[in-house]
């Protein structure tokens, strides 16, 4: 058997990681799989303050394309950027929980992980604010008549 370089090895290492050895709890069952991930959305909902800010927006925002009565391609762009910002709070709680679970004490790595996830989730909100503006303003604009 050969040795691999280095540079394999970095690089096809992960793939080779059976996750069962390492997690307590695994499902191939993907209605169980279907929950878990219900259960992240429900504890999202619960104890993430700015979830429901997200859930409010989210709202507007559709019910804002309806009446403006957007394409088909503008309402996939508006799907998409409304789910790039849930999915980066979801990940930034989940990078929380994860650092707080790491160690109780105050560490300023750990303050590194957080705020770098924290500025992902300002970094999609930005961009969507943007994307809602070039999408919808322009539509807006002209129902509104000015």
């Amino acid at each position: 058997m050969t040795k691999r370089p280095k540079w394999l090895e970095a690089l096809t290492g992960t793939a080779r990681i059976n996750p069962d050895e390492y997690s307590p709890i695994t499902s191939r069952n993907r209605v169980v799989s279907l929950g878990y991930a219900l259960a992240g959305w429900l504890y999202m909902l619960r104890r993430q303050r700015n979830t429901w800010l997200q859930a409010v927006a989210s709202v507007a925002v559709v019910a804002l394309g309806l009446w403006l009565g957007i394409d088909a391609l503008r309402w996939a762009i508006l799907v998409l950027t409304i789910t790039m910002v849930w999915m980066a709070e979801f990940m930034n709680a989940a990078v929380e929980a994860a650092i707080n679970l790491a160690s109780a004490e105050r560490h300023p790595m750990a303050q590194v992980g957080k705020d770098v996830a924290s500025a992902a989730v300002l970094l999609g909100v930005v961009a969507s604010v943007l994307v809602g503006l070039l999408i919808l303003g322009p539509p807006l604009i002209d129902k509104l008549g000015w």
